[in-house]
């Protein structure tokens, strides 16, 4: 669980400082579509990692192996989805592009995951 919290608390961070950098450093250094990648990579950081941070909290209250392997396919995610567009910005190694998919299939699995805890906790009426 420590791992998690701090993964949440680094992720978090970064995603302020590189969408600071973005609005303000790089503005008049890079072009417009490179600084549109850099924003989409670092929305989507944000958002999962918030969602690992709900994710991480229900897990300390109870224990589904659901839950964690959502934490875990987000945590992929960010790093695959996020990670590679910001990589690709930068080196414009254009072997980056086929790591973005990967990265968005695992914020889908993700998703997915959290939504078989409906089916754990649904009460029949």
């Amino acid at each position: 669980m420590k791992f998690f919290w701090i993964f949440i608390a680094l992720s978090g961070a970064l995603a302020v400082i590189i969408g600071a950098m973005s609005a303000h450093v790089l503005r008049g250094i890079m072009q417009v579509e490179d600084i549109t990648r850099i924003q989409t990579a670092v929305t989507y950081q944000m958002y999962h990692t918030l969602m690992i941070a709900v994710l991480a909290v229900c897990s300390q209250r109870i224990s589904f192996k659901s839950i964690d392997q959502s934490i875990w396919l987000f945590i992929a995610g960010i790093v695959l989805f996020s990670g590679s567009l910001y990589l690709y910005t930068l080196t414009k190694l254009y072997g980056f592009v086929f790591v973005t998919p990967v990265g968005g299939v695992l914020l889908i699995l993700g998703w997915l995951s959290v939504a078989r805890l409906a089916f754990i906790f649904a009460k029949p009426k």
